[in-house]
């Protein structure tokens, strides 16, 4: 199985040593971002630091004159990634005989949120996530596929990972995070993470619902989640909304996810020359929100060439996207190899069968830069027996 490892252009700037070392674990990719939101990452082994603070959401390289006159534009990062970051990055990479995908983070952007409050997700208590902009604003989707387009196709790539390109809700780590006090569950974190800004308040009209109707069904849906109640997924949902509602809001949410797909899978294609792969991270449950998209894998495996999908704990979803693969579709599993995130790479050679087995056709291994020698050495083992 084809493997590639994620990597952050600090964890090789800098670190002659760092290109050898990702080459000598078995990979022929790496997935660099070029697009990332804040972070706090951890550099075991650069020379020069082990904390790198990325204060706000960059991108990892100079913004093109495409942004000139734009309402919204990307900002280029700060001294923890500065100048041409990524191209600096990959031209070590490639030197090393490790090709290079770009990894482009969209609809994750606290630094948009800040600049300009109004692109944001508005819940039904009228609360704004600054981390989250609303993907049915038509300034806001003109921005991520803009950006998606730049982002995506650096020199030196020869494909793409798009991360977060659909809905992004209340479930994030943002700053020092004080949210877990009530377990929401999926029925409490989709309700949560419905938005109520003045776009999406006109698209549920569309569906023929009053938004403020729907706004104090949610309302009254999440008080006794407040109170300590569990939640038993979407059949909670509908039974707390009402089906046609909630069919009818899940409506909007979907086609508006799937024109942004198809815009922005489509604007790095225009961009992009002959056979770049455009893959996208996802969850094949379409309500869901967050960093994995959620998708129709039928939609979007005839919109792009792959998925790339988390596999943790034990929870594959490969086997949705597997029933709608092509020829040449990449489905990706994505595996977490660092210890200290809950990964276990000990266990990867065991993890790949079984995701071979569930429809996988290659692995992506969360994340080189932030592993300890241990990880790695277990990584290393474990690609090597495949």
């Amino acid at each position: 199985m084809r493997a590639s490892a994620f990597v952050y252009p600090w964890d090789v700037n800098g670190d002659p040593g760092a290109p050898g070392r990702i080459a000598s674990l078995g990979v022929e990719q790496v997935t660099l971002a070029a697009a990332y939101h804040s972070t706090r990452a951890l550099t075991p082994r650069h020379p020069r630091h082990r904390i790198v603070t990325a204060e706000y959401a960059a991108v990892l390289y100079p913004p093109g004159e495409r942004w000139a006159h734009r309402e919204l534009w990307p900002h280029p990062a700060g001294d923890w990634a500065p100048g041409d970051a990524f191209g600096e990055a990959a031209s070590a990479l490639l030197a090393a005989g490790v090709e290079v995908h770009s990894w482009v983070v969209l609809a994750h952007n606290s630094r948009l949120g800040a600049d300009h409050p109004g692109t944001s997700v508005v819940n039904a208590y009228g609360d704004r996530y600054p981390w989250a902009p609303c993907v049915a604003q038509p300034a806001t989707r003109a921005y991520l596929t803009a950006l998606a387009a730049e982002a995506a196709v650096r020199p030196g790539a020869t494909g793409t990972e798009l991360e977060s390109l659909g809905w992004y809700g209340l479930q994030h780590l943002h700053a020092h995070d004080k949210t877990g006090g009530v377990a929401l569950g999926e029925a409490g974190q989709y309700l949560m993470s419905l938005c109520f800004c003045p776009a999406c308040r006109a698209g549920y009209g569309e569906q023929g619902l009053d938004a403020d109707e729907l706004a104090m069904a949610v309302r009254a849906a999440l008080e006794p989640v407040w109170r300590g109640a569990a939640d038993g997924g979407w059949c909670d949902v509908e039974r707390v909304l009402g089906a046609k509602s909630a069919a009818a809001a899940l409506a909007w949410r979907e086609s508006v996810a799937r024109g942004l797909q198809e815009e922005a899978v489509a604007a790095v294609r225009a961009a992009a020359p002959e056979g770049f792969q455009v893959l996208l991270h996802a969850d094949p449950v379409s309500h869901h929100c967050g960093a994995n998209a959620g998708v129709d894998p039928a939609h979007i495996l005839a919109a792009a060439d792959g998925v790339v999908v988390p596999c943790v704990d034990g929870t594959h979803r490969l086997a949705p996207f597997a029933r709608h693969a092509h020829t040449d579709t990449v489905i990706a599993a994505n595996l977490t190899v660092v210890s200290g995130l809950g990964g276990r790479p000990e266990r990867l050679a065991a993890d790949a069968a079984r995701a071979r087995a569930e429809g996988a056709n290659e692995l992506r291994l969360y994340h080189a830069g932030l592993a300890s020698d241990a990880d790695l050495a277990a990584v290393r083992e474990g690609l090597a027996g495949l």
